[in-house]
C-alpha cells in the first residue's frame, strides 16, 4: 500500500517521487515506469472517437488513484483518489487516511482545520467539503441532507457513525465558494502551467510559428522557455526564462545546435525509401552516407539534415495525438500556420495546396492556424 503526502493545490507523492499538477503526461509515465513493482496495474484511458474532447486519464486501479490530463496541452490538471481504502494519506506529515485512521468528518476537520459549510449534491447524494486546492466527497443519504446554513458537521447520524470520505480531489484554485457542479467546473478549467520543478534543465516549446513568404515555407520561429535564475536577491532563485529562436531550411548542424542546443537523440536513416524513384537507384552508394535527424523530444520537433550538405531539408512537427503509434514519445508541438486569404482559395472558394516545401506534419494539426 502506497503511503503518500497530500499537498493541496500542488501534488501527491512521497520522498522518491510525486505527481505534480501541471506536469506533462510523459513525465507522469516516466515516474510510473521507475516504480515497477511498486505501482502496479496501470491503465491509460482516452477516447477513440473524440480524443481531443475527452480527458486523458492514467488510472492506477491497485492504488485507487486517477490522474486526469487536459487532452490538448496534455498536462495534469486533477488528481483524484477514488478508493481511499487502497492508499495511506498524510498531510503535513500526519496521517488522515489509513487502516488505523479513518477519514471521518471529525478527522478531516482535525487535520485540515475548520472551514465554511460545503455543498450538497442531491443528484449524486454527496456532500463536498472544499478547501483551497482540495475537496473531500462524503456520501450522504438524502434523508440526512444538510441545510446550507449548518453544514456537514451539524448532522446527527445513527449510532454515532459519521460518513467517511469516498473520494478526494486535488486541483489548482479555490472551489470553496463554489456551488453544486464545482467538480464539473474543475474538470473544464485549463491546466496549470508546467511547474519549475518539472523543467529538469530541459528546453520546452511554448509555440512554433511556420515562416512563409508568398512562394514557399522558409523555416520556424520557436517561442521557447527553460529554467533561468533571478538575480534580484542575494541567493539566486530559479524562474521561467523565455527566449525566441529561428531555424531555417538550409541551416547547418552548427546553426541548429547553437539555436536549440544538443538534441535528445540523433537518428540516422537506415533506409531511404524514396531512393527507388531515383534514376540511379540500382547503383551502389560508394560513400554510404545517410540523412540524419536531430530529435528534440521536449519540443515535439525533428530536424532532418541532408547527408552530403549537412543542411536542414525537413522539419517534422509532432502533435502527440492520442492513439498514434509514437504517442508519448514527444511533447506536443503547438504550431501555427498562417495562410493568406487572397492566395489560398481558387475560384470555387475551395482551399488549395500552397505548401510544396518539404515540411511534414505528423498526426493532425491541433489548435493550429490551419482551417
Amino acid at each position: 500500500m502506497l503511503e503518500l503526502e497530500v499537498v493541496p493545490e500542488r501534488s501527491i507523492g512521497c520522498e522518491q517521487w510525486e505527481f505534480i499538477l501541471g506536469m506533462h503526461f510523459s513525465q507522469s509515465v516516466s515516474i510510473i515506469q521507475s516504480q515497477v513493482g511498486i505501482i502496479r496495474g496501470v491503465q491509460v484511458l482516452y477516447s477513440d472517437t473524440n480524443p481531443l474532447e475527452v480527458d486523458l486519464v492514467i488510472n492506477l486501479p491497485h492504488d485507487g488513484i486517477r490522474l486526469i490530463f487536459d487532452p490538448i496541452v496534455q498536462r495534469l490538471k486533477i488528481i483524484e483518489i477514488y478508493n481511499m481504502k487502497l492508499v495511506k494519506l498524510k498531510y503535513c506529515g500526519l496521517p488522515f487516511n489509513s487502516p488505523e485512521v479513518l477519514p471521518s468528518i471529525e478527522q478531516i476537520e482535525h487535520s485540515f482545520g475548520a472551514t465554511h459549510p460545503g455543498v450538497y449534491d442531491s443528484d449524486k447524494q454527496v456532500f463536498v467539503l472544499n478547501f483551497r486546492g482540495l475537496s473531500f466527497y462524503f456520501p450522504i443519504d438524502s434523508k440526512f441532507q444538510p441545510g446550507y446554513a449548518h453544514g456537514l458537521g451539524s448532522l446527527q447520524f445513527p449510532n454515532g457513525t459519521s460518513p467517511l470520505v469516498a473520494k478526494t480531489a486535488i486541483y489548482v484554485g479555490n472551489m470553496a465558494a463554489g456551488t453544486v457542479g464545482s467538480e464539473e467546473h474543475c474538470l473544464k478549467a485549463p491546466p496549470p502551467p508546467l511547474p519549475l520543478v518539472c523543467y529538469h534543465n530541459n528546453l520546452y516549446l511554448e509555440k512554433a510559428e511556420i515562416i512563409r513568404d508568398k512562394v514557399r515555407t522558409r523555416g520556424l520561429k520557436l517561442h521557447l522557455f527553460t529554467e533561468g535564475n533571478s538575480a534580484t536577491r542575494v541567493l539566486l532563485e530559479p524562474k521561467k526564462h523565455n527566449l525566441m529562436k529561428e531555424v531555417w531550411f538550409g541551416d547547418y548542424c552548427e546553426d541548429v545546435l547553437s539555436a536549440l542546443g544538443a538534441p535528445s537523440r540523433v537518428f540516422f536513416k537506415a533506409e531511404d525509401k524514396m531512393r527507388i524513384h531515383s534514376p540511379h537507384a540500382h547503383k551502389k552508394d560508394k560513400t554510404r552516407r545517410s540523412d540524419f535527424f536531430y530529435n528534440y523530444f521536449t519540443l515535439g520537433l525533428d530536424v532532418l539534415f541532408d547527408a552530403k550538405t549537412q543542411c536542414v531539408k525537413k522539419f517534422v512537427l509532432h502533435t502527440n495525438y492520442p492513439g498514434h503509434y509514437n504517442f508519448n514519445m514527444y511533447h506536443r508541438c503547438e504550431f501555427t500556420l498562417t495562410l493568406s486569404p487572397e492566395n489560398n482559395f481558387n475560384d470555387s472558394g475551395k482551399l488549395i495546396d500552397v505548401s510544396p516545401s518539404p515540411i511534414t506534419f505528423r498526426s493532425l494539426p491541433i489548435r493550429s492556424g490551419i482551417k
